[in-house]
């Protein structure tokens, strides 16, 4: 096995522990219709989740929990 290879296994190991422990953080783009609940149900989940959106108004109304 070459470096590169065990380094690729190395890091999907590395992924796949911090899924597993829910450890990994998690970005979503766009807090739209798919966006937001998605965001939701991981947070749920028990992952850290950070919603990005070009929207100041939907940002603000996430954030005021509307």
């Amino acid at each position: 096995m070459t470096n590169a290879q065990l380094a690729v296994e190395t890091a999907a190991e590395t992924l796949e522990q911090r899924i597993r422990t829910r450890a990994a953080r998690l970005g979503i783009v766009g807090m739209g219709y798919v966006g937001l609940p998605l965001a939701v149900e991981f947070a749920k989940a028990g992952f850290a989740v950070t919603g990005i959106d070009l929207s100041d108004s939907k940002i603000a109304r996430i954030n005021a929990g509307d």
